[in-house]
């Protein structure tokens, strides 16, 4: 049943950003010194005429979404290329409705087409590119459509996720399970009614990043921003601390997360996460940290809130069975949940969490919350270290659905100098005070970015399509 308040797209832009780090960040076996931000305007209108433009963004963290031995470069051109195709595939569909039933469709209908002709036309001997690549390629698009919607109403987008506005419910979308229906519920249903105005903020202590004196070279930074994780934790009252590890040299692996653990608890920090960086193959790799962690350090222990993802990427691939290690400590799943089909798949080998990720598209987000909230499962939102326009739909969306606690926010350590013009307007966003960041600079319809006022300088479309 089509309602007067449908939009369809008529017109797409497509922009490229650059940011250098200003210290390495380590992802898994590569690093990442640079990235490119895509940040994408869509055009809509609706059935009584009415037109407004949205904007949506997210880096392409090509280390993060597609791993490989292929040159960084390489892999980049591709994505750049992918991009470029879904600022033409959004602007020719012809789906209708409220942007979640368009993105949905979109994800099901074109991106898996449009990711096959890519790697098609790459040849059988090319590494083709991997889903999460195109989904974090499509999000851009996805966000800026939910933007518009708001725009177009002139209201928050998050107050649209009703049978107002929606003519499906979520039992359109997600499959029913024994215990549960989702027959005439929606989004809202699903989300806060009072969302906090100010969330915590997890810090993440990256693979290369300092901990002591003793281990500075003299080469480091000086821009005005801590090095050490002390100073850190010091200036920006940080009470979360996520760990990256190597998962794959146990030894390094237990130090690296007892020394954290040691500074944490001296500076007064709560919480600890651990990230394996998927290249973990057996539970009883993390197991035997945990349970070490647990005999030797039982104060880091008991800090530690949960685990994010130790295995590959591919969960159809590789379903291993987690009940042991997610009994020790909540096994959150990331790179793996692409949607909630997977995070279905995850629950059934044992994990107890997902954490979710705007990249990922902001319709697939809000879906695999509302299935994973239906079956008592917990919630994180985790960056791709989100500058710029990215990191306001990112927090957003932990405030919306819940976390386990707060956010990951981590742009401000690796380049903060990149969303100076956007801090003018949300100083709360992108910087970390008492352990938090604030969100009440937020508002308006939307996303509630108060485009208008923020004075940034867009180089020329990469690509435009449509009005």
């Amino acid at each position: 049943m089509s309602k007067p308040t449908d939009i369809r797209i008529i017109g797409s832009a497509l922009y490229f950003l650059p940011v250098r780090t200003r210290v390495p960040l380590k992802f898994g076996t590569e690093t990442l010194t640079e990235v490119l931000c895509a940040r994408v305007r869509v055009r809509v209108t609706d059935r009584r005429g009415h037109s407004a433009e949205g904007w949506g963004e997210t880096p392409l963290s090509v280390q993060w979404v597609w791993p490989s031995a292929l040159p960084l470069a390489q892999r980049t051109e591709v994505l750049k290329h992918f991009c470029l195709e879904l600022a033409k595939a959004w602007a020719e569909f012809a789906g209708q409705g409220h942007p979640i039933e368009i993105g949905h469709d979109f994800q099901e209908q074109v991106l898996p087409g449009r990711l096959a002709q890519t790697n098609a036309a790459r040849g059988n001997d090319s590494e083709p590119m991997p889903w999460l690549a195109a989904l974090v390629c499509c999000s851009a698009f996805d966000l800026a459509v939910h933007d518009a919607f708001g725009q177009i109403l002139q209201r928050p987008v998050y107050s649209t996720y009703s049978p107002e506005f929606m003519s499906r419910n979520l039992s359109d979308f997600l499959e029913a399970s024994p215990t549960v229906s989702f027959a005439g519920k929606f989004p809202q249903d699903f989300l806060a009614v009072q969302p906090p105005t100010e969330l915590l903020a997890w810090h993440l202590v990256g693979g290369l990043d300092l901990l002591d004196r003793a281990e500075l070279k003299g080469d480091e930074p000086q821009d005005g921003y801590p090095v050490l994780l002390s100073d850190w934790i010091h200036r920006d009252g940080l009470l979360c601390l996520k760990v990256k590890l190597r998962g794959t040299d146990a030894r390094w692996d237990f130090e690296r997360l007892a020394k954290v653990g040691e500074i944490a608890i001296s500076h007064g920090v709560k919480c600890m996460s651990a990230d394996f960086n998927c290249t973990v193959t057996d539970p009883v790799y993390v197991i035997e940290i945990l349970e070490r962690l647990r005999c030797d350090q039982p104060r880091s222990f008991e800090r530690l809130l949960y685990v994010e993802q130790p295995f590959p990427y591919d969960l159809e691939q590789h379903q291993i069975d987690v009940h042991e290690l997610a009994a020790i400590k909540p096994l959150f799943l990331d790179e793996s949940a692409h949607d909630w089909r997977v995070v279905r798949l995850g629950r059934q080998l044992g994990w107890n969490g997902v954490a979710l990720k705007t990249c990922k598209t902001q319709t697939g987000a809000l879906l695999t919350a509302c299935w994973a909230k239906a079956h008592g499962m917990q919630l994180m939102v985790q960056d791709l270290t989100n500058p710029m326009l990215a990191q306001i739909p990112h927090v957003l969306l932990a405030a919306q659905v819940g976390t386990i606690m707060g956010v990951e926010t981590n742009a401000m350590q690796f380049y903060p100098a990149a969303s100076a013009a956007e801090a003018v307007i949300h100083p709360g966003l992108y910087q970390r005070r008492n352990g938090v960041v604030e969100l009440s600079s937020l508002r308006g319809p939307g996303f509630g970015y108060r485009l208008g006022e923020i004075n940034r300088e867009l180089p020329p479309p990469a690509a435009g399509f449509g009005g």
